[in-house]
């Protein structure tokens, strides 16, 4: 296990999309056994994809030309621990 920026940014991508299948999961299998299953379910994690994970990945191709190196670098951490509290709030309130 290594600490670098790079390996630091994947494990964060894992954690945000492991905590989104969790959530997503927990949202499928609720809506399918109470017989409430839309296809807007998968639908909003496609949205969710789009306006969480992507500006995750426009901050993190930015980083070339950030001259510090550490201001986008934090934008990132700090997005990305936003979305994994976002996702952990919402497995919280489907518990």
């Amino acid at each position: 296990m290594e600490f670098t920026a790079v390996s630091m940014s994947n494990y964060m991508m894992m954690a945000v999309f492991g905590l989104m299948i969790i959530d997503f999961l927990l949202g499928f299998f609720k809506s399918f056994w109470t017989g409430t299953f839309s296809p807007s379910i998968v639908l909003n994690y496609l949205k969710d994809i789009v306006y969480y994970v992507l500006p995750l990945n426009i901050l993190w191709s930015m980083m070339s030309i950030d001259p510090t190196g550490w201001i986008l670098l934090i934008f990132y951490f700090i997005g990305g621990l936003a979305v994994m509290i976002k996702y952990a709030m919402d497995i919280k309130g489907k518990i």
